[in-house]
Formats: structure tokens, C-alpha cells, sequence
């Protein structure tokens, strides 16, 4: 059986690289988000249940129910088709995205359910096997069993997982929750789709997927944390609409105007060299055309620096809206579980609820 691990390989497989049973790989699946909004305007209504503590009003993270005082149930799910070749790599970097969202929400995970959807006719059992072996490696690392789920014959390979947490009612984190003043913390670098693009076509180096498979398996287990700092007032996670979609989304469930500085911004490693040689995911501009109109770019914002802030994440980082008295505690919490690239990027102010990036 040909070596899965090795990114660009050029030997004969005995069975498909994963990418080319797929028209587009992780968060760069999403359907666009103009389209989206589109789609879900049409969706009956139905009057939520007041111990629904979130919905879907303002596009957050997770659904949130209210079971007693202390605990609500964090409820989400979130499945792709592959952006690696390594069966097992792409089980955990689909596992670590979809328990992100649990962490987003401030909640401790419980346990998973996965989602599988694999052409069985193409893959064999032990790729099949192995995919599944790696999600359940991300989950055994959140402290999570994976308690079941459902599997179906498809044309294309999908993974994913149903992640369910708990969290103390008080301690929920929304993306609507900024207040003026708070400065915004950006836990993992962005370029992930910059190198998923690069891997897809046989231009990314060793020492490149490495660095992609590292941020993207990095379970963002600060959350939990982060949620018990009074002054941390909103978090979501940056996934497949990228740092300036998911930053908009908190301006506007927050009803604040975001002010993003761009130099302060980490990329991953080579992220900027690879996207001045032209590799640029389709989802990047599918994602401009829908929320360009909220944005409001500076003049040293070029077209590359715009390619990345609407570059889709898949397992990206946490980004957090803290008082400023708060923001230490929040660094810590950040460095004590090894993210060491966590950066300060902008704030929140009062004005008209949209993104300024300068």
C-alpha cells in the first residue's frame, strides 16, 4: 500500500489519494455565505424554547440547552471531505475542527458521534479504518469517547463528528457578546487554506505539512478556560469563511464595529510566500464576494493581505473579545496549553456593526 503520509508523492498508490475523490477539501467546503443566508431564509421558523440559550440568530458556533442552574448541553456537528492525503491526518484534523466548536462556546466536551461517508467501492476498509483511528486519537486527547454514529456508502469521503459538551449557563461565550473596548485575541496563525492549496498541488514541502498538521490537530483547549475569565465577553472559532467572515460575524451579533490591525495578524510560516505564487483557494473568493460589503479595508490592504483574511480555516484558532484588564489572564491561559503564536490583532468600538482592517 503506497505511503499516505508524504505530501507531493510521486509513486503509483494502490488506491486513490483522498484529495482526488473530493471537489474541494476541510473548511473550504462550506457553502459560500451569501449563499447560505439564502438557503436558510427559506427554513420554517419555529419559536425557540426558552431554556434554548442559543440558536442560530446570530450564526454561532454551537447550539446551547439549558438543562438546570448549573449545566446546559453544548450541541454541534461539523464534517468535510479531505484536505490531506494521510487517512489517519485527515480523521484528526476533522475530529479536532468539530470539537472546536465545543471549546468556542466556553464547554467542556462529553462525547462524539462520527459521521462517515466514504465511497467503499474506491477506499478499502483499512483506509476507511484509518481515518476513523485518527478521529478517535483527537477525541481520546479531549477526554472524550466516541459513543457511536452513523455510516453511508458516497460518492465522495466525508468525515466528521456530532461533539456534545457542557457548560455552566454563566459561563457561556458567544460570538455576540463584544463590548466597546474589548481588544481581540487571535489563539493559531491563519494559512491554512494557503497550504491545502499548495499540498493539492504537489508544491508544499515537507516542513510545510508539518506545520499545517500541527495548527490544524491543535485542540483548542483553552476555551473552557478562557470562559471562566469574567472580562472574556465573546469567543467563536476562525474556521471556513476566515479571520475577516468570523470577525464580522461577532461585529454584528455584537452590534460593534471591529477594528483589525493587520500587521499584527500571525500567519503560519510561509502562508505569505505561497499566496504571492498564486495559491489561493477558491473558497477565498467565494468568501470576499459574500461579506465584502461589511468590510472596510484600509489602503495598505492589498489583494494578497485580502486573500488571507478571507482564507478558510479548517480547525483554526479561537478569536476572543476581553477587557483589557483581562488581557493577561487570557495570554496565559493561551501559552499554558502551547499556543504561542496568540496575538492581540484589533478591537471592538462603537460604531455602525462591521470590520475595519487596517
Amino acid at each position: 500500500m503506497a505511503d499516505h503520509t508524504q505530501p507531493g508523492a510521486t509513486e503509483v498508490q494502490a488506491e486513490p489519494p483522498l484529495t482526488s475523490l473530493s471537489h474541494g477539501g476541510g473548511c473550504g467546503c462550506k457553502i459560500a455565505p451569501a449563499v447560505l443566508s439564502r438557503i436558510l431564509a427559506q427554513t420554517p421558523s419555529f419559536p425557540a424554547p426558552p431554556d434554548l440559550l442559543v440558536g442560530n440568530e446570530t450564526a454561532d458556533d454551537a447550539a446551547v440547552y439549558r438543562l438546570n442552574d448549573q449545566q446546559a448541553l453544548v450541541a454541534t456537528t461539523d464534517f468535510f471531505m479531505p484536505i490531506v492525503d494521510d487517512p489517519r491526518d485527515f480523521g484528526r484534523i476533522a475530529a479536532t475542527n468539530a470539537i472546536s466548536d465545543v471549546y468556542a462556546m466556553g464547554g467542556q466536551p462529553i462525547m462524539a458521534l462520527a459521521l462517515v461517508g466514504m465511497p467503499v467501492d474506491k477506499l478499502s476498509p483499512e483506509i476507511i479504518g484509518a481515518i476513523l483511528a485518527g478521529g478517535a486519537e483527537v477525541c481520546a486527547a479531549a477526554g472524550i469517547p466516541v459513543a457511536g454514529g452513523h455510516t453511508i456508502d458516497s460518492v465522495e469521503a466525508i468525515y466528521g463528528l456530532v461533539a456534545l459538551g457542557l457548560v455552566d449557563p454563566a459561563r457561556i461565550r458567544s460570538n455576540a457578546g463584544a463590548r466597546p473596548g474589548d481588544l481581540l485575541v487571535l489563539g493559531k496563525p491563519l494559512g491554512v487554506g494557503v497550504l491545502s492549496a499548495a499540498l493539492k498541488k504537489g508544491a508544499l514541502d515537507r516542513a510545510g505539512y508539518d506545520r499545517m498538521i500541527d495548527t490544524t490537530t491543535r485542540l483548542n483547549t483553552p476555551g473552557p478556560a478562557l470562559a471562566q475569565i469574567d472580562g472574556v465577553h465573546a469567543m467563536t472559532d476562525v474556521t471556513g469563511f476566515g479571520l475577516a467572515g468570523h470577525a464580522l460575524e461577532v461585529a454584528r451579533g455584537s452590534g460593534l464595529a471591529l477594528q483589525i490591525d493587520w500587521s499584527s495578524v500571525p500567519l503560519i510560516e510561509g502562508a505569505r510566500a505561497l499566496v504571492e505564487g498564486g495559491f489561493v483557494t477558491g473558497a477565498s473568493g467565494r468568501n470576499w464576494a459574500s461579506y465584502r460589503d461589511g468590510v472596510r479595508l484600509g489602503d495598505g490592504i492589498s489583494d494578497l493581505d485580502r486573500a488571507l483574511l478571507s482564507d478558510p480555516q479548517t480547525s483554526g484558532g479561537l478569536l476572543v473579545a476581553c477587557d483589557p484588564e483581562a488581557l493577561d489572564a487570557v495570554m496565559g491561559c493561551f501559552h499554558a496549553d502551547g499556543f504561542a503564536q496568540a496575538a492581540v490583532i484589533g478591537r471592538a468600538v462603537e460604531g455602525d456593526a462591521g470590520l475595519g482592517i487596517a
